[in-house]
């Protein structure tokens, strides 16, 4: 059987050379034809290089180059795209995702399990704002959405032929690959590992990106904070038509009282909520404007090891 190994690179050329020595001892310890698959997200730090050179001496790696940085979700995409194993692993290069769970999921695949996904028991070298952000995410995700996503999981897990076949249809731009994998169903299930500290150098998801990404997530996998966005506003017009009927009724009453600091709120609160929904349907919109222009999710300068 033929299993295909998908790596995401970017800027991780201190974390190679463990990685390597690891997956080599892992793959020598599996009775599988492996291929490995490195996909290099317009590096800087001379990560290619190093890849060449293990490609140059090893038959089983290939190796994609894009021509600039197009994302980690991208990245994987691609990977899965010229991956043609029976079964296709994907994981990150900074080792927090443990080779040595391969054999495992290998072990659920051939049990007849389409989906193998690693789920963190512990989050070492990670911070508490982290981990609580993250336990909070998946939680409002599965709220809102009607694909349920497991909590606490990566893109960390093995698919087999038929998902790959599958995910290889859902070309959208915005792409958010753990959750279009529970989107197409088939046999799912756990395995579960203690994640340990990047082996070297620093994260690639800094707070500004897994803002980003979360709301990628909620927006690809949700339409309520649209019908949010609606509820809102008649709450709000039926709210303020009761206000008019009382202002109107104290005015014919002689009630008149001085009303800047009230009206000053009202406008503030109205305004803001306005803004904040308009900002709402613009995401939804620029979403449609993106994918209607049907560019190519990646574009590959140069490969390694297809010929």
């Amino acid at each position: 059987m033929r299993v295909s190994l998908v790596f995401p690179i970017f800027n991780e050329s201190a974390c190679l050379p463990v990685l390597w020595d690891r997956i080599t001892a892992v793959v020598a310890s599996l009775a599988y034809d492996f291929e490995l698959i490195f996909v290099d997200d317009g590096s800087t730090d001379g990560s290619f290089d190093i890849l060449s050179a293990i490609a140059a001496a090893d038959t089983r790696v290939k190796l994609l180059r894009f021509s600039r940085n197009f994302g980690h979700q991208i990245a994987i995409t691609a990977g899965i795209d010229v991956a043609d194993g029976d079964a296709v692993i994907v994981m990150d290069a900074d080792l927090q995702d443990p080779p040595e769970l391969i054999g495992e999921m290998l072990a659920k695949f051939e049990d007849g399990m389409d989906v193998v996904y690693a789920v963190r028991r512990d989050r070492q070298g990670e911070t508490l704002f982290k981990k609580l952000s993250a336990n909070v995410f998946y939680k409002i995700l599965n709220w809102m959405s009607s694909t349920p996503i497991p909590l606490d999981t990566g893109d960390f897990r093995l698919m087999s032929r038929r998902v790959v076949a599958a995910l290889s249809t859902m070309r959208e731009q915005d792409r958010f690959v753990r959750g279009m994998v529970s989107w197409v169903g088939f046999n799912q299930c756990p395995v579960y590992f203690d994640r340990d500290p990047r082996v070297a150098g620093q994260t690639k998801y800094p707070f500004r990106k897994m803002v980003q990404f979360a709301l990628n997530g909620i927006m690809s996998f949700s339409t309520v904070p649209l019908r949010w966005a609606s509820w809102l506003g008649f709450v709000l017009s039926g709210a303020a038509g009761i206000y008019i009927i009382v202002v109107v009724g104290l005015r014919f009453t002689g009630h008149t009282f001085p009303g800047y600091a009230s009206l000053m709120i009202a406008v503030l609160l109205l305004g803001g909520i306005q803004l904040m929904t308009v900002g709402i349907l613009g995401g939804y919109v620029g979403r449609l404007v993106m994918e209607s222009k049907k560019r190519p999710l990646y574009i590959v300068s140069e490969t390694v090891g297809f010929e």
